[in-house]
């Protein structure tokens, strides 16, 4: 398996790497072929982040977590992995073979979706200021990949987040599926409007 470690705020640790290393190989008892993982181990305000992101085919599976201790954020990241690796093992295992068939389709039909982190003022702490509005702290930009409802869902446990957005497979519309309190997962398709549609 192929690693790619950063270190952030921290200076590189070789006894650390190593500790990654020997975590992330485990991953491929339930895998049929050697993927990419990456790991960015960051310190911040006195606590250890670990963030790891390891690819199986088409899907991505990603722990995060911190602690007061590094080696402790990498096992709990670890640990969420392999959680999903169990659950999902063999339908990752179904869609190895799949993947190649429908890569250049995918691509094709793919859509860059860009999220932004919003910073809001509080309206009590303005005082006597003119308010200012929504700032940006943080951009992430992703493809929003073609795949099934169900595959969304997938992925979105697979990567421990709490939405996903995508291009349904069968309508090619772009859809966000999320998680539920109440346990459900929710699913918002979005539309072009019927001229707009025609015209395309």
């Amino acid at each position: 398996m192929q690693l790619n470690i950063t270190f952030r705020q921290m200076d590189p640790i070789d006894s650390l790497k190593e500790y990654v290393r020997e975590k992330v190989e485990r991953a491929n008892k339930y895998l049929d072929r050697a993927g990419e993982a990456h790991v960015v181990l960051s310190l911040e305000r006195h606590l250890h982040h670990a963030d790891i992101t390891l690819q199986s085919g088409n899907f991505l599976l990603r722990g995060r977590e911190r602690s007061e201790d590094m080696y402790a954020s990498i096992d709990l990241a670890m640990d969420k992995i392999e959680r999903q690796l169990r659950r999902y093992k063999e339908r990752l295992k179904h869609h190895h073979g799949r993947e190649r068939v429908h890569h250049r389709a995918e691509l094709l039909q793919s859509v860059k979706v860009r999220y932004d982190v919003v910073a809001v003022q509080n309206p009590e702490d303005s005082g006597a200021a003119e308010p200012q509005g929504p700032r940006v702290i943080r951009t992430n930009e992703f493809i929003a990949k073609p795949m099934t409802v169900d595959e969304a869902v997938m992925q979105m446990d697979l990567m421990n987040n709490d939405f996903l957005v995508f291009t349904n497979g069968v309508s090619h519309e772009v859809n966000v599926v999320y998680r539920r309190k109440d346990g459900h997962y929710g699913l918002i398709e979005a539309a072009a409007p019927v001229e707009q549609r025609k015209v395309g």
